[in-house]
């Protein structure tokens, strides 16, 4: 049993607040939820909807079809009642979106009890109350679902990438508002006084970097965020922590580029500038999670080879992970990590032990050779960790290869077909050894990108040419029904 709704209406009208207090409703009663957002980069007006798919297995994505519309605005059924199955209900005609909250609960049989608890959350609850009941009233239970006991919570990637980051022990946060990134900064934002952390947003992304750096060097943990332009500002003095030997985590949520691109969209364009950003030659760490669990892990892997080896390292996400919420079936496995700056003198040249500027050649040779080293003590380090994961029938001569959030679509895709999934987490340094699992096979690419970057990675690091692909580019994710069509097309 699957069964989706959707939510739209324009921007200040609250389909984000229905759509989670539907998602919180369905976990409670126990079932699996997975809920997405669309919404254009403007304050009030166009169009903005969420989309609800719960379930009783586990789910990670949404439905090209949906079984309930809910229009908050006549712009909305226009848009999406063609995406309506065939014995789809329409919601519409009201100027309250707590009415369609109780018709909704009714809809699905769901107790008001709930809906009452969540709206004393918000503000002006006697007046939401009242077109809650009516709404509920006035519905008709369509579905005969059963219930139980809800095991588990939802959580987006903005909040895993946080709570990871406050497992670590981070001391610090700095950020500029940039979408999809700016979510981690509200949610450390608002938990910084219970987490005793301090979390600043500077005016631009130049002066985060920078005082981040500032504060890692007194041995603070520091973390930044951005995006995009965002993360092109912060190059040259990504640089300087590699040179000056300074541990600094960045997340780095990926949307549509090059430019300004469309703010509010998913993408998987940044690989390449994560792996190469900054001039000169240093190490550094690129891990991607593709749930908000392995933002969790991953943030907290960051921390630990920052501080133990002194680098860079770099959490990939991207819109649809950041503002996505998955059902949380697992906890995730927290890798602990301890500070290890010394004070001395900092700067962007080559220099001595004291951090004393030199041109010496012996001593710049010593310095290159050095943080070549490191390469290697990165790649044993990394042995410790879960580099890929592989998923459905892994003898399968059919092999879906992908990273980050089109794990979701990958997952539900899968399902009963002759196909294994293998998830790329780590990207610098990379797991040579997946080349085993894809030499002999019919190997699918599957990315939000229009260049296939991860199967440029991989021609690169282990000489297997993918021309298999399944690209999608035009700033949605994919789709579970759309996804599966074009692996069975595929499949061998």
């Amino acid at each position: 049993m699957r069964c989706s709704i959707l939510i739209g209406g324009k921007a200040g009208e609250g389909p984000n607040i229905l759509a989670n207090i539907m998602a919180k409703s369905f976990v409670s009663n126990g079932y699996y939820v997975f809920s997405s957002r669309d919404y254009q980069s403007i304050i009030r007006g166009g169009h903005n909807f969420n989309v609800v798919t719960f379930s009783d297995k586990p789910v990670y994505s949404n439905d090209t079809h949906i079984d309930v519309l809910v229009c908050l605005d006549e712009k909305t059924e226009k848009i999406h009642k063609k995406e309506l199955n065939g014995k789809g209900i329409i919601l519409k005609n009201s100027k309250s979106n707590t009415y369609y909250a109780g018709m909704l609960f009714k809809i699905f049989g769901l107790d008001l009890n709930f809906l009452e608890k969540e709206l004393k959350r918000l503000g002006n609850y006697d007046e939401n109350l009242k077109y809650a009941r009516q709404g509920y009233n006035e519905g008709k239970n369509a579905f005969n679902l059963k219930f139980k006991k809800g095991k588990f919570d939802i959580m987006n990637g903005s909040v895993g990438i946080s709570d990871g980051a406050i497992k670590s022990g981070i001391d610090v946060y700095f950020a500029y508002p940039m979408t999809p990134s700016t979510g981690v900064l509200t949610e450390l934002a608002m938990k910084q006084e219970k987490a005793n952390i301090f979390v600043f947003e500077l005016e631009n992304e130049i002066s985060v970097i920078n005082t981040a750096i500032g504060a890692a060097i007194t041995g603070a943990k520091a973390m930044v965020g951005t995006s995009g332009g965002g993360f092109d500002l912060m190059s040259e003095a990504l640089s300087m922590t590699g040179v000056a030997e300074i541990p600094l985590v960045i997340y780095l949520g990926q949307r549509p580029g090059p430019g300004t691109g469309a703010a509010t969209y998913n993408a998987q364009g940044d690989l390449n500038t994560a792996r190469h950003a900054g001039h000169g030659e240093f190490p550094r760490v690129v891990v991607a999670p593709g749930d908000p669990v392995e933002c969790e892990e991953l943030v907290s892997q960051a921390f630990y080879f920052s501080q133990k080896l002194k680098i860079p390292c770099i959490v990939l996400g991207d819109k649809h992970l950041a503002d996505s919420y998955y059902t949380l079936i697992r906890k995730p496995r927290i890798t602990k990590s301890a500070k290890s700056t010394r004070l001395k003198k900092y700067s962007s040249y080559e220099h001595d032990a004291d951090g004393i500027a030199v041109d010496s050649a012996n001593i710049i040779k010593k310095n290159v050779e050095a943080r070549n080293k490191k390469r290697q003590k990165i790649e044993k380090e990394s042995l410790k960790f879960e580099r890929f994961k592989l998923y459905g029938k892994k003898n399968s001569r059919n092999v879906i290869v992908s990273w980050g959030s089109t794990k979701g679509a990958i997952l539900d895709s899968i399902e009963g077909l002759d196909a294994c999934f293998l998830q790329l987490l780590y990207m610098d340094p990379f797991p040579k050894n997946i080349a085993i699992k894809l030499k002999g096979k019919n190997v699918i690419l599957v990315e939000n990108n229009a260049t296939g970057l991860l199967g440029e990675l991989i021609a690169e690091k282990t000489g297997i040419i993918l021309n298999n692909k399944i690209l999608r580019y035009d700033g949605r994710p994919f789709l579970c029904e759309e996804l599966r069509k074009e692996i069975r097309r595929k499949l061998r």
